[in-house]
């Protein structure tokens, strides 16, 4: 999948093609019919099918206060895109100037005036332009051919949405999380040099902060690790939080891997995919109760991933 970040010079591949538009955090199974539209829809006009979205995040411009809410940071949306038999990504940036812009500037400068889209697909609730006047209609009426996709839902009704996720996630639901996405969710950052308690307890860990990355609830979590680099995932006992034992200010991820050598794997990228949380975070009378839970947190993990 090609990437673009703006629309000055862009291929005739990028030109033409049928587009679809949306932010796709998450790129759930609501989305993913949303796409599976457009490639098909690509295939009968036999063009390319890009993508056209946005960094960062609209929340974070209009709601920076907010915690993070980013279900797939840019790296790992563009990653679960080109999963999905993307041709081509365009990711504009989102700030003041452009949230402003009214829906018939936009249509102007980026869709008239850049991609020329054959065929454009949105979602059921797409709007776009300064306060959101802009819709589907609004497009048909400016000439294009829109396919609008209706709202998913599962077989028992539940929304296929980016804000249920955000909420069981928040709630340390992995599992039922990981059904709306339709794959395994994971946040990803480079390794950074720790405090060592950890390794001083006998329980090295990798530590990469959450950053942007929507913080799921606290506590420790069986877990799959992919280190950049190496084939394969790895079980791991992973804390994510502040660890109130040591009063850590910002959240972040401390994976113990389990049956892994205690080796420099400082400045590489960690992939870890949650799989299930067996506890919320706690603070221990001392070192030694918390080294008899980190036993059996280990215990745990290794029974509930078969190693």
């Amino acid at each position: 999948m090609k990437i673009y970040t703006a629309l000055e010079n862009l291929p005739e591949d990028a030109q033409g093609a049928v587009i679809a538009i949306g932010n796709f955090d998450g790129v759930h199974k609501g989305h993913q019919a949303l796409l599976n539209a457009g490639k098909a829809r690509a295939a009968e006009l036999g063009t390319a099918f890009g993508v056209l979205t946005f960094e960062p995040h609209p929340r974070r411009l209009f709601r920076p206060d907010e915690p993070p809410s980013r279900i797939t940071p840019a790296v790992l949306k563009a990653r679960r895109l080109a999963a999905r038999q993307v041709d081509f990504l365009c990711t504009l940036t989102f700030d003041w100037d452009f949230a402003s812009q009214s829906a018939e500037a936009f249509i102007g400068s980026v869709l008239k005036g850049a991609l020329k889209p054959a065929h454009i697909i949105v979602g059921f609730d797409f709007c776009f332009g300064q306060l959101r006047k802009g819709n589907a209609q609004t497009l048909r009426q400016a000439g294009y051919e829109v396919t609008s996709i209706e709202k998913v839902t599962g077989e028992t009704g539940q929304d296929y949405s980016s804000s249920r996720i955000r909420q069981l996630l928040r709630k340390g639901n992995i599992e039922a999380a990981n059904d709306i996405l339709g794959w395994e969710w994971e946040m990803e950052g480079p390794v950074f040099h720790g405090d060592r308690r950890g390794h001083d307890l006998g329980f090295p860990t990798a530590n990469v902060l959450l950053g942007e990355t929507l913080h799921p609830a606290y506590g420790v979590y069986a877990a799959l690790v992919n280190i950049e680099g190496e084939e394969g995932w790895r079980p791991a006992a992973t804390n994510i939080g502040i660890r109130p034992m040591f009063e850590v200010p910002e959240g972040q991820i401390e994976a113990h891997i389990l049956d892994f050598e205690d080796r420099d794997i400082y400045g590489r990228l960690l992939r870890v995919r949650p799989v299930k949380r067996l506890r919320g975070e706690a603070k221990f009378e001392n070192l030694e109760d918390l080294v008899t839970q980190m036993k059996t947190d280990c215990a745990q993990t290794r029974s509930l991933l078969n190693t």
